[in-house]
């Protein structure tokens, strides 16, 4: 038999469906998603398919990261972000993930690492901020075509009173080439508690 955990709650999917997140909110959710995945990716593991689907969040305020369907193992450890996945299902050309949340390399069928996790991260972000996906099309092609050619407009554009430095994280995590995104969620998570502590200090 499996013991799995009892979770009392709905998944970040529902949530958003109920209201807009304060990003207060958001920051904080972020937060946790940055770190749960920081603790997979130093066991080598990259889940390759994080959405709100995959996000659950408890009556307490904690967000779980369920899912690990499509999750490859690395070599390394530490080192997850630099290794490439390992196993027969990752021939390239073969293209694992969810239209609107996959990372430029996954859409190519590349061999997709942690930095994947942290694309997928800002566009679940920019989503929590702005109520709306950070890359759509009238179909999926069309949008695995925008992640590849379009960058998203800025947080901001809604009039919510987002901090500038909320939308640059976001921005970074979106970026195009890996090597270009952060790259850890320990890197992603420290920026975000920085931004957090600097608006608690503000309020």
């Amino acid at each position: 038999y499996v013991v799995s955990e009892l979770l009392d709650g709905q998944t970040l999917r529902d949530r958003l469906g109920e209201t807009v997140i304060p990003p207060r909110k958001a920051i904080d959710y972020a937060i946790q998603i940055a770190q749960g995945l920081s603790a997979a990716h130093d066991k080598g593991i990259v889940h390759r398919d994080l959405k709100p689907e995959n996000l659950f969040v408890t009556r307490d305020g904690r967000i779980k990261i369920l899912d690990f369907g499509l999750a490859k193992l690395t070599e390394g450890g530490d080192q997850a972000a630099s290794a490439p996945t390992l196993g027969p299902d990752t021939t390239p050309g073969t293209i694992l993930g969810t239209a609107g949340y996959m990372a430029p390399e996954q859409v190519k069928g590349q061999a997709a690492d942690a930095r994947a996790d942290l694309f997928a991260t800002g566009a679940v972000l920019f989503e929590m901020l702005t109520g709306q996906r950070a890359f759509k099309g009238d179909s999926a092609m069309e949008t695995l075509s925008a992640i590849l050619r379009e960058d998203p407009p800025s947080v901001t554009f809604t009039g919510r009173p987002i901090p500038p430095a909320l939308d640059r994280i976001v921005r970074h995590c979106l970026e195009k080439n890996p090597e270009e995104r952060f790259q850890s969620a320990r890197d992603l998570a420290f920026d975000l508690q920085a931004l957090s502590e600097l608006q608690v200090e503000g309020t």
